[in-house]
């Protein structure tokens, strides 16, 4: 049988999925680097382990994979501009952008729900994807909040209840 891809697409934009920007540098400039990536899960607790997926295409792939350190940054309900921000080709990406840096010297976003310092342990080829699996060195996270969610091709609306309804 085969899959239409429009079909498993819409298939997958099923499944609401939170919003991350991952971040690295360049190896030989040190210059920061960031995408944003809604294929992001935790993979092991013991040790500490997370896993992203970035496509075949995507400009900085080299750059994730040569700098040994990556920081993934959850964004909040708030942080749509970013999002969009950093999932365009855009050459100025980093303008004006508020963030900081830990052990490594990858970029930590501020204001974000969540951040993770991890160190790249493995890439896996993926199919027209690369799967980066990476150890967390250090972590952070607020209090309270909502995340920025991604759902069937849009972001969800956060004053807008989808939920409610389910008994």
């Amino acid at each position: 049988m085969s899959l239409d891809p429009r079909s498993f697409r819409k298939t997958l934009g099923c499944f609401a999925s939170g919003v991350t920007v991952v971040t690295t540098l360049t190896l030989d400039t040190r210059g920061p680097v960031g995408v944003t990536v809604s294929a992001f899960s935790s993979l092991s607790l013991d040790p500490p382990m997370v896993l992203f997926c970035l496509g075949n295409s995507t400009s900085s792939m080299e750059a994730f994979k040569a700098f040994g350190h990556f920081a993934i940054n959850i964004l909040s309900e708030h942080q749509r501009d970013l999002s969009i921000r950093f999932a365009s080709r855009s050459e100025d990406k980093w303008q004006g952008v508020a963030r900081t840096e830990w052990t490594s010297g990858v970029p930590i976003l501020t204001g974000c729900l969540a951040s993770l310092e991890c160190s790249l342990v493995k890439v896996i080829d993926g199919g027209d994807h690369q799967i980066f699996i990476g150890k967390v060195e250090k972590l952070k996270h607020q209090e309270g909040g909502s995340p920025l969610v991604y759902f069937r091709g849009s972001y969800m609306d956060p004053a807008a209840s989808h939920l409610s309804d389910v008994v």
